[in-house]
């Protein structure tokens, strides 16, 4: 009779903690200077009119305004708003 619990498998169990990507703001939302708007890795989306590129390709806004995104050239924009 064996005398040793069986052991589970100590190839699985591990896995990278998520980095938590994606749009933080979408289009027409309201951001104030500073928010971040989209973090990512690479220039999936560019940096367009208010918007600034952190070294890490976030995108943040550079000053008060609205969120608008162009579907063409991939662009993310902040226009200010009156």
């Amino acid at each position: 009779m064996a005398h040793k619990k069986g052991q589970g498998s100590v190839r699985n169990g591990r896995d990278s903690i998520s980095k938590r990507l994606g749009v933080k703001k979408f289009g027409s939302e309201t951001v104030i200077a500073g928010n971040i708007i989209v973090r990512q890795r690479g220039t999936k989306f560019r940096p367009g009119a208010n918007v600034g590129i952190g070294r890490d390709h976030t995108l943040f806004a550079l000053l008060d305004g609205v969120v608008k995104f162009d579907r063409t050239n991939r662009r993310v924009h902040v226009l200010a708003q009156a």
